[in-house]
């Protein structure tokens, strides 16, 4: 059973930064989302197995960098500039495939954790 654990959310002031943490039971390609009350959940980066390959949605580039250390199969994703419509549960997600973009292409999700940016 493939587990999933993040941690790093919380409460920070618009323009600060928090980085979240995933960390895997095995190494897959990676992939980050959120989502909102009463919104669909949104993808937000992804990221392959070794590294060298990201992807991100227009909302949060250049705000938001997806990374990874396969020595300790855990995921990052570091978050600057942030803005109260960031707010949302986080998720990570773990793909047996290649990801993407779209959330039934991941097999194993995380239990999400909550990001607030306060206004």
């Amino acid at each position: 059973q493939v587990q999933l654990v993040e941690s790093g959310g919380g409460l920070v002031q618009a323009g600060g930064s928090l980085r979240l943490s995933c960390a895997a039971s095995g190494r897959y390609v990676m992939g980050w989302f959120r989502q909102a009350p009463g919104k669909d959940r949104e993808f937000l980066a992804r990221i392959n197995l070794l590294g060298g390959s990201t992807v991100y949605t227009d909302s949060v580039k250049g705000r938001f960098t997806v990374s990874r250390d396969n020595a300790k199969d855990t995921v990052y994703l570091q978050m600057n500039g942030l803005k109260p419509e960031d707010t949302a549960v986080y998720y990570c997600a773990a793909s047996r495939s290649s990801g993407g973009y779209v959330a039934r292409n991941y097999d194993y999700w995380g239990q999400g954790t909550q990001v607030t940016v306060s206004s």
